[in-house]
């Protein structure tokens, strides 16, 4: 019996589907949803939402967002979400050095823009993370989930 898993940001549905598994990082830690799991609310941290359906394993780099679950549903409702397979690579890059240089100059003084600017690195990080991890390499097979991270 699969559980429904939704991923959704402001802009747009991500994901819509019945999987067997959700891992996903809390601020406390992964946590593993299978189906009738009991109700949870929790915060998401930056990180790595990876379903399971079956052997096909789809991954998203999540950007914070809040995690609801019922017996018989997930809604990840994220600040933004990319599927592995959708990201930009070179964007992602782009935005990693333009960050990480514009930090170098030095600080914004407005609390706000530094934030902005560290959450900009941080997504752009996160994005070249799981792009890597998850786009097919020739000569190698469908990788299995690793819950060590």
């Amino acid at each position: 019996m699969p559980i429904q898993c939704q991923i959704i940001t402001q802009e747009r549905e991500v994901f819509d589907e019945d999987v067997d598994i959700v891992l996903a990082p809390a601020v406390q830690g992964q946590v593993a949803i299978l189906p009738q799991h009991a109700p949870l609310v929790t915060a998401l941290a930056f990180g790595e939402v990876l379903v399971r359906q079956g052997e096909k394993e789809t991954a998203f780099a999540v950007g914070g967002g809040v995690l609801q679950v019922t017996p018989s549903k997930v809604i990840v409702l994220a600040d933004s979400a990319d599927q592995a397979q959708e990201i930009d690579v070179e964007a992602a890059e782009e935005a990693r050095r333009r960050a990480e240089e514009l930090m170098r100059e030095g600080a914004p003084a407005d609390p706000e823009e530094y934030a902005s600017l560290q959450a900009a690195m941080l997504r752009a990080k996160l994005q070249l993370k799981v792009a890597r991890r998850h786009r097919p390499r020739s000569g190698t097979g469908p990788r299995a989930m690793d819950f060590s991270e």
